[in-house]
């Protein structure tokens, strides 16, 4: 593709046509000069991707699979798994004809209570950046593109729309942009994508700080940055500041502000030329058609099962696990055959099959007695997707009130007790001193059962390691008062984030970052410094193999990690190289805010905000009867997993509608509910009627797209 040249001659309706998304997955074609249209599709741990005719929520796609989520993946601190994950999610996508996956999601876990943790990587920056980039590189060895996400300071949904992150530079420098620095200069992803909030006062989609300033100039990122979908606020603010893409698209307002600020001259034509040479060199390098070579969908399956055997933290164990298959078992709740495996949100798939513990139990003939007849009892507890989903954050740190009393009530029987857990984030556990041991699978994907089975039963030996701290109470969570309560989230304790906080002020945890038991045991000698290579030796002192995974901590500081697999007897030695890092003295101060009024609202105000006034309450439950029908459709369908899948898509959109902006939603609705609908809810919100009936009235007049020229 002769980039320039195409650039030369196109029409500026056409450069405002390439700079806009379309279908909600795609960018828009160019058929005059044969530009092809390039297809994307969430998520990060697998294909969220929709069949034909389907209604862009997140129910409706196609099999693929679902592949443990990163918080999952974090706690394997081995790479090569999130490698091998995004090199088979690429052979997917190729099936499909999707051409760049959106994902990974490499924001910093700054709170336990962040609705979205399942799908980040860890609290510390060196582990996120090292998982996210070996995703990326796995995905983008088989030419499938990636857009590494969100960009930046995205670290609680509440109020992810119109939140602004408020946080000196030396706090984003060290620790929320970190991730993002590695990934682009190791990995060189074909697109970021920016965030939805605002950062020091300034929206990610037009902070030229963030997108040019510190993204393209200092870290020499060549790629494309698309916006969040329905991220774009002033659109020619957006292209100045170095956001390429608006997504998902098709909204008549950006295009029209375009199309006036070249005519008027407040949107320099280099500015979008710009933008354009950039979606043109992703297109030319990514847009390829569907591969109808057949995915190994088995053996995908099996990979999954792989990566969350390998993940798995053993929390607590008093030497009842592994079992040794005499036990006689009671198997209790609703998590045995009902596992949770992925997160509830954008990234939720439809599995091309799922096997549960009870499925894998039922396999190899285990049965469950009744309570009196057994000697060791297996309890199947965790977060639910009511308690933890994309689009807002969690109340609490507690587990379901009836997972506890069961847990209680069968703690007080006098037998054994193993606790497996399942969910994205840590949560308090008051029975840790009860029970005998506890097995923590996060969220292992579709093949979790086999995973299950293999570690309780001894043929797989649990090698993972906390990516987070699980503190003993929500209480000692920095800023746990403020945090997700309103639209200024402020970063008041800096880069006291996670460990950094707990070690430096003597705060005992539940379980520490790194923490992980084994049924093997390990000697590591200690570490030998030559300049900046340091060395340690692990062995394997126990009688099973078993992975463990070597720590260095400098300053305080994660410096570096390396898993190895051990023979028992077996001895390696790790070498582990610590990059030099300019000395730059970053300030330390930021400014807060006032909070502006709930009243009167604005397109940016939050949805729930139009509930102020008895017309806005009438505009509210109008849009929310659309979810509430799509819930009633979704509690018709048959017991399963497409059932199972349609109640949570009718949750996250409930919780999206809640946390939206008349602004964000129309962005994202395109012509079900064009901008000025968006200005009209806010005017008619705020008692004025006629206002609001002329916005409403006022239409927005744009060209045609050039694929409706070509097909007109």
């Amino acid at each position: 593709m002769d980039i320039e040249n195409i650039i030369s001659r196109m029409t500026v309706e056409e450069k405002a046509a390439l700079v806009s998304g379309t279908d909600f997955m795609y960018t828009n074609p160019i058929p005059r000069l044969e530009i092809p249209s390039l297809r994307m599709s969430d998520g990060p741990h697998g294909l969220r991707i929709q069949k034909e005719g389907g209604d862009n929520g997140v129910s409706e796609s196609e099999p693929a699979t679902s592949f443990p989520t990163a918080a999952t993946t974090a706690s394997s601190w081995n790479p090569e798994n999130t490698r091998r994950m995004g090199e088979a999610i690429a052979g997917e996508c190729r099936y499909y004809g999707v051409n760049t996956l959106l994902g990974p999601g490499v924001n910093i876990k700054r709170n336990p209570l962040c609705g979205r943790n399942f799908e980040y990587f860890s609290e510390d920056p060196l582990l996120a950046g090292r998982m996210g980039a070996a995703e990326v590189m796995g995905v983008q060895s088989k030419g499938v593109g990636v857009s590494v996400k969100h960009f930046a300071l995205n670290n609680s949904e509440n109020f992810r729309f119109m939140g602004n992150s408020v946080a000196s530079e030396k706090t984003m420098r060290e620790i929320y942009l970190k991730p993002f620095e590695y990934i682009v200069k190791q990995a060189h992803p074909a697109t970021v994508m920016c965030a939805y909030n605002q950062v020091n006062g300034t929206f990610c989609s037009e902070n030229k700080w963030l997108l040019s300033d510190v993204l393209r100039n200092e870290w020499d990122f060549s790629g494309v940055v698309m916006s969040d979908w329905g991220a774009v606020h002033d659109r020619v603010a957006g292209l100045s500041a170095g956001m390429d893409l608006e997504m998902p698209g098709d909204t008549a307002i950006c295009r029209r502000w375009i199309l006036d600020g070249i005519a008027n001259g407040t949107l320099p034509a280099e500015d979008l030329d710009k933008a354009c040479r950039n979606i043109l060199n992703w297109i030319d390098r990514y847009a390829k058609p569907a591969d109808p070579a057949p995915v190994d969908w088995d053996a995908h399956h099996a990979l999954a099962g792989e990566i969350a055997a390998d993940s798995a933290v053993l929390l607590k164990n008093n030497g009842v696990l592994p079992l040794s298959g005499t036990e006689k078992l009671h198997i209790a709740g609703e998590l045995f055959e009902n596992m949770r495996y992925q997160g509830a949100g954008s990234s939720m798939i439809h599995p091309t099959k799922v096997t549960t513990p009870k499925d894998a139990f039922d396999a190899h003939g285990v049965k469950s007695v009744a309570l009196e007849e057994s000697d060791t009892v297996l309890v199947f507890a965790g977060l639910t997707d009511e308690y933890e989903s994309e689009g807002c954050d969690r109340e609490n740190m507690r587990l379901p009130e009836t997972h506890l009393r069961l847990i209680d009530t069968l703690a007080e029987s006098g037998k054994r007790i193993v606790v497996v857990l399942f969910g994205g984030s840590p949560f308090e556990v008051p029975f840790c001193d009860k029970v005998d041991a506890i097995l923590h699978m996060y969220l292992p994907g579709q093949n979790g059962g086999t995973a299950v089975y293999d570690l309780l039963f001894g043929l797989k030996n649990p090698s993972g390691k906390l990516a987070e701290t699980w503190p003993m109470r929500y209480e000692d969570v920095p800023n746990h008062e403020t945090f997700g309560k309103g639209l200024n989230e402020i970063y008041a304790e800096g880069t006291e984030v996670g460990y950094r906080y707990y070690n430096k002020h003597n705060i005992p945890v539940r379980f520490p970052f790194g923490f992980g038991l084994s049924y093997t045991t390990f000697a590591h000698s200690e570490w030998e410094k030559n300049g900046n290579v340091y060395t340690q030796t692990i062995t394997n002192t126990g009688d099973r193999f078993g992975g463990e995974v070597a720590q260095l901590f400098l300053d305080g500081e994660l410096k570096g990690f390396q898993k190895v697999y051990l023979e028992p007897g077996e001895s390696k030695t790790v070498t582990i190289t610590v990059e030099d890092e300019p000395k730059t003295a970053y300030a330390d101060e930021y400014v807060v805010p006032e909070e502006k009024p709930r009243f009167p609202v604005t397109v940016e105000s939050r949805f729930t905000d139009l509930n102020q006034s008895f017309m806005g309450r009438i505009l509210y439950n109008a849009v929310l009867s659309v979810v509430k029908k799509q819930m009633k459709q979704a509690q018709k369908l048959p017991e399963g997993p497409e059932r199972d899948n349609a109640v949570k898509g009718a949750y996250f959109m409930k919780r999206i509608m809640d946390s939206n902006s008349p602004r964000s939603l129309s962005m994202c609705a395109g012509n079900q509910m064009p901008y000025n609908f968006a200005q009209g809810f806010a005017e008619l919100t705020n008692g004025h009627l006629f206002k609001g009936i002329r916005c409403f009235m006022a239409k927005i007049k744009v060209p045609k797209l050039p694929k409706e020229e070509r097909n007109a």
